[in-house]
């Protein structure tokens, strides 16, 4: 297996496509850890079928947005895994609605959650990765991060930023053999996307050029992969996966 002895962080796991990074990394020979904030069940089952590859499970209930409840989730992998290879961040949320009606909160709380909290685990595993010479960062962004969207100034706004941040902290992070890139999806069929008006999953699948909507593990997959050697020359790059929805 590719990533047989890694250890991975993967923020958001317990549903959609956080879930399915989960298991193709356990697929792939990983320990994997998730980060979860409401869904216990979800979280506890995706463990369950990580336990069931033959790799650790570890299920740790933290806020992205709390610099302490990170701490404690990376403190808490260290001690059951001994070392943490592997940063997959994919926490987020949307409060969509045109600028002219969106709150103050809906900023911060998109802002806060989406683009802070890539910015503390980054963080965090980046000063781990540097001393050890070694790891691996896929920041999930979206493909609205780079060409906008009606309605998402915040949800834009802060997918940009994880753009932006993964660039920086590639440039940063090279020279001590440490790899980080970001995966930008179009419209994924998750649990969020079902509740999603029939008219706007109708025109995401009309932009598509493949004719269909992304499943969770068409994501997974890609990740995987950039957490793999054999992508162990690229970094800093934005992988677009959404069946030609951008262009």
């Amino acid at each position: 297996m590719d990533l047989d002895d890694r250890n991975a962080i993967v923020t958001g796991g317990s549903l959609g496509i956080g879930a399915a990074i989960a298991v193709k990394l356990a697929e792939d020979g990983a320990n994997v850890a998730i980060n979860y904030r409401r869904h216990d069940k979800e979280a506890k089952e995706v463990a369950k079928r990580i336990e069931a590859l033959g790799r650790k499970a570890l299920v740790v209930k933290a806020d992205v947005t709390s610099y302490a409840d990170a701490e404690r989730m990376f403190s808490r992998v260290l001690d059951a895994f001994g070392r943490l290879d592997i940063l997959v961040c994919n926490a987020g949320i949307n409060r969509d609605r045109p600028i002219w009606k969106m709150s103050e909160n809906e900023w911060d709380q998109v802002i806060n959650i989406n683009l802070k909290g890539y910015f503390i685990y980054n963080k965090l595993a980046a000063g781990i990765f540097k001393d050890q010479r070694y790891g691996k960062i896929v920041n999930i962004t979206s493909i609205n991060g780079i060409r906008g969207k009606f309605a998402q100034t915040n949800y834009s706004a802060s997918k940009g930023g994880e753009i932006a941040l993964t660039k920086a902290l590639a440039k940063e992070l090279g020279k001590f053999d440490v790899n980080v890139n970001a995966i930008a999806p179009g419209m994924v069929m998750t649990e969020m996307a079902q509740k999603i008006p029939a008219e706007f999953l109708h025109k995401a699948l009309d932009e598509t050029v493949l004719g269909r909507i992304a499943d969770p593990e068409d994501i997974a997959n890609v990740v995987s992969f950039l957490c793999s050697e054999r992508a162990r020359h690229i970094t800093g790059e934005v992988i677009k996966v959404d069946g030609g929805q951008y262009i």
